[in-house]
């Protein structure tokens, strides 16, 4: 017993201070129960410095658990990075406008004088886009897409220039979803955000893999976050639990800290793939 618990000990010994040196953007981190925020507080816990980017939303829309605890959107999930230990800078950006995303990369190399991680989170809000084709506009088709897919591909080109000259290569990840894997009904316009997610993580992998820049994507199924808030918890919600093989949805921790492997030296043979994340829910590759 006492060789086992020795060597869990030295294990996490190890691990701690891994991404020391490292700076990190996070894109979509702003909310209190959100991928993007654990994602960059667990980054943080392993030594990486965070940039924490958001939309900047208005206090009036925020759940009420984070209006209880007076959240303030990145500000918040910045000091958690700080917690940490590590430094954090919290941007306001628009991930499908080119100006805001160079300005993203300048003020963190300003701040930081380089970047070597990169989490492709950011994603709009469910709601007009879940209809079925008839009845999809052209507007809402083109609001999923441009964050997505225009936000992944503007922050990624930004990011990868300094990667390249840093010669140090990096990690990106790309946060699509299960619904990257497989099509539903009356889901078209995110159906294809993230189907592009994969394809562009396969192709940036086959590109940016000369430079060490390992590239993969994660999606997740059914997540425990504000962003799924329109379901609710009730009977829907339990059901849908329940169909996953592990019988359970999952929590943003889970999510992040998996994301935050994939950053690790551990995880540098790991190229190209698009990973399901689900309780079992979705096994295809």
């Amino acid at each position: 017993m006492g060789v086992v618990k020795s060597a869990i000990t030295l294990s996490r010994e190890q691990n701690v201070g891994e991404l020391d040196g490292k700076v990190a953007i996070v894109t979509g981190a702003g909310r209190l129960r959100g991928i993007g925020r654990a994602a960059a507080v667990e980054l943080a816990k392993l030594g990486a410095d965070v940039v924490v980017t958001g939309t900047g939303r208005n206090p009036d829309t925020f759940p009420d658990d984070e209006k209880a605890v007076g959240w303030r959107d990145i500000e918040s999930t910045a000091e958690q990075v700080r917690a940490e230990g590590t430094r954090a800078l919290p941007l306001v950006v628009d991930v499908s406008d080119g100006d805001s995303v160079r300005n993203m990369v300048e003020r963190t190399i300003e701040e930081f004088g380089r970047v070597d991680i990169l989490i492709n989170n950011a994603a709009s809000a469910r709601g007009p886009d879940r209809v079925p084709i008839t009845e999809l506009t052209l507007a809402n088709f083109q609001t999923v897409s441009h964050v997505k897919i225009t936000g992944t591909f503007l922050c990624t080109k930004a990011v990868i220039e300094h990667m390249i000259r840093q010669s140090e290569g990096g990690k990106i990840v790309n946060v699509a979803s299960g619904a990257g894997k497989t099509g539903a009904a009356n889901t078209l316009a995110y159906n294809a955000a993230n189907f592009a997610h994969v394809g562009m993580t396969q192709s940036m992998a086959r590109e940016l893999g000369q430079y060490r820049i390992n590239v993969n994507c994660v999606c997740p199924g059914g997540v425990d976050t504000s962003r799924v808030d329109d379901i609710g918890r009730g009977e829907a919600w339990e059901q849908g639990a329940a169909r996953t093989a592990i019988g359970r949805y999952g929590t943003d921790q889970e999510v992040g800290a998996f994301i935050t492997y994939l950053c690790t030296e551990a995880a540098s043979w790991i190229h190209g793939q698009s990973i399901n994340m689900d309780g079992g829910d979705v096994m295809e590759h």
